[in-house]
């Protein structure tokens, strides 16, 4: 029950939509219940009230007596306006009963879809906002597609069955209380007897129902890793087909999809065996009461009326109604709790990075960034071992070396995207664990390897990140990233859409675009991975122009493969199992006959 109402706290403040539904639901259920009250007056009238030795009924003494009220009155309007004045009066008040407990109940469920709506909003905000918050380390150990599940289909989950059981919660045990009241009010040792037999049905269903919470978190992490498959399906389309690995995918895919299937076989065969267990039980229920009751009126040992016993019987075949109702929502609320307590260990992740208590904001960069002692490991791999470096305003520093050597994770350390297990990144003396990550990444321009792009226009891809930005300003950082021309190619120009990821747009002109993005952005710190590795010879030539204008005037740091790109480099730091092991400009390291050279010379070795 912890889990159901944390998760109902998300419809704070919960008042203006309690308040009004437990208003329309009080009177729905009073004119639902009235509706069949009125059966008894409706039947005297018809069969005894004109009749010649009908009994004249006395104003009952005691208010819970209902029933007898409704007989009562009937009986004096048919004394005043005859039998069939009688009949007209109940027959209108039947239909009142009935058009008012309909609008009510219309209230109450409109009410409750917006309640239901409103909870929904805020928990997928809320679930959205904490993932975005996460540290970027979090999603190398996560499937992306068990991340969507959770924000896509266990928070619809938790929409249909923990709020909409709000509605079945409050309403159905009100609904029976005010049944048994009236079944109370018309024969107290009947209704005593039919209560002992209802926990045998409620005993009987929570059988059924025991391990549908169990089976509702299996197949939740099931869907999650169906998502996961078909997410990396679509984005690896090209390699699966040049791998003929067709064929494997789908058969992946679909045992995956028959053990789903076949969980949610097992857990509708236990939902849906709830529905009928019940209505039979209450068949039964309703044939004991009658052989009962009858026993009680047959042998003179009851006060009960042909009426009153008709409507009696009537109504307690609507109190399995409410009860059925109940049963089945305790079936669904397992889904709803098991997808509730997926998503709130999502909303309860921490980052493991974020900003320090007293942290400042930065907002210039004058000086250096310096890298003091680091060291950083993946499990038990250490990557980076004691690393020293000082990167000074205005100057393009190259990282080079063999794969698995560190680069990358050097280069994620300074904009914080991980955290150093020892020593410490400064930018002007200052650690960057004491300066707000904003303002941080403020300061900083990324461009990757691989393409970031959105399925958008041109224009928002490259104003991403600064949505005030006019025309004028985009063209010329397009213009700065060789990409103006192609630009006007495109059908719509700077309005063009670029699809899923920018696959309208060739490697090189993706490429540009993201160059464009990050002069736009105008940082004084530029961070770049391996920006021309996966591009032809002429489409890199136009992007390392591109990167030689955006590296202007700005304080670079460069990863690259190709060390043709990285020649004029104020300084090459080579990396090799996590430690520097050589530094100095292209001319210098080629003299020292090290590393850098026989990297270089291998290189020309294979273009050659």
């Amino acid at each position: 029950m912890k889990t159901y109402f944390r998760l109902l706290s998300f419809a704070r403040p919960i008042k203006r939509f309690a308040i009004p539904y437990v208003f329309c639901t009080v009177l729905g259920v009073i004119f639902s219940t009235l509706q069949l009250a009125l059966l008894s007056p409706l039947l005297n009238t018809l069969f005894i009230s004109g009749s010649s030795n009908a009994t004249l009924l006395k104003e009952p003494k005691s208010w819970v007596d209902i029933t007898g009220y409704l007989n009562y009155f009937a009986q004096q309007i048919s004394i005043s306006y005859g039998p069939f004045g009688a009949l007209k009066y109940v027959c209108g008040v039947i239909v009142l009963a009935v058009v008012l407990g309909n609008v009510f109940k219309y209230f109450s469920q409109r009410i409750m879809e917006n309640l239901r709506i409103y909870t929904l909003l805020n928990l997928r905000k809320t679930v959205f906002n904490n993932v975005m918050n996460l540290h970027v380390g979090y999603f190398s150990n996560q499937r992306k597609g068990d991340i969507i599940a959770k924000i896509a289909s266990d928070v619809g989950a938790v929409q249909f069955s923990v709020t909409g059981t709000l509605q079945v919660v409050f309403k159905e045990p009100l609904q029976l209380l005010a049944y048994i009241f009236m079944l109370f009010s018309i024969s107290f040792k009947l209704t005593i007897f039919a209560i002992l037999v209802i926990p045998i049905s409620a005993f009987i269903i929570s059988k059924i129902v025991k391990r549908l919470k169990e089976q509702a978190a299996m197949a939740q992490h099931m869907f999650g890793l169906m998502i996961s498959y078909l997410d990396e399906a679509l984005s690896g389309i090209k390699i699966i087909k040049s791998f003929n690995a067709t064929e494997a995918i789908k058969n992946k895919f679909d045992s995956e999809n028959v053990r789903y299937s076949d969980l949610g076989r097992k857990m509708a065969r236990r939902q849906q065996l709830g529905g009928p267990v019940s209505e039979t039980l209450g068949v039964a229920m309703v044939a004991t009461i009658v052989l009962y009751g009858g026993s009680l009126i047959l042998n003179n040992q009851s006060d009960l009326t042909g009426p009153a016993f008709v409507s009696y019987i009537a109504l307690f075949s609507q109190v399995m109604r409410p009860a059925k109702a109940l049963t089945e929502s305790f079936s669904s609320i397992h889904t709803g709790i098991a997808a509730g307590e997926r998503v709130l260990a999502l909303i309860d992740e921490k980052p493991e990075i974020s900003d320090a208590p007293d942290a400042v904001a930065i907002t210039s960069f004058n000086d250096s960034i310096q890298l003091e002692n680091l060291s950083f490991s993946y499990s038990e791999r250490q990557v980076l071992k004691s690393i020293n470096l000082t990167i000074p305003k205005g100057k393009t520093i190259a990282l080079v070396g063999p794969s698995g050597g560190g680069k990358s994770t050097l280069m994620d350390l300074i904009p914080r995207f991980i955290d150093a297990e020892s020593g410490r990144v400064t930018i002007d003396n200052i650690d960057v664990k004491k300066l707000k990550m904003e303002s941080l990444w403020s300061m900083i321009g990324v461009v990757n390897q691989e393409s970031m792009l959105f399925n958008d226009t041109i224009f928002n891809n490259i104003a991403f990140g600064m949505p005030n930005a006019t025309q004028q300003e985009v063209e010329n950082a397009a213009r700065v990233a060789n990409a103006h021309d192609f630009i006007l190619n495109t059908d719509n120009g700077y309005e063009s859409n670029i699809g899923d990821r920018g696959m309208k747009l060739s490697g090189g002109q993706k490429q540009r675009i993201c160059i464009a993005r990050a002069v736009l952005k105008n940082p004084p710190i530029m961070l770049l991975d391996e920006a021309t590795s996966a591009l032809d010879t002429e489409s890199e030539k136009l992007v390392q122009d591109a990167l030689n204008n955006l590296m202007k005037n700005r304080t670079s740091l460069v990863i690259a493969h190709r060390l043709s790109t990285i020649q004029n480099a104020d300084m090459i730091v080579v990396l090799e199992d996590g430690q520097i092991i050589e530094t100095g400009t292209h001319a210098q390291l080629m003299a020292s006959h090290g590393l850098y050279k026989k990297l270089i010379d291998m290189q020309q070795f294979t273009e050659a």
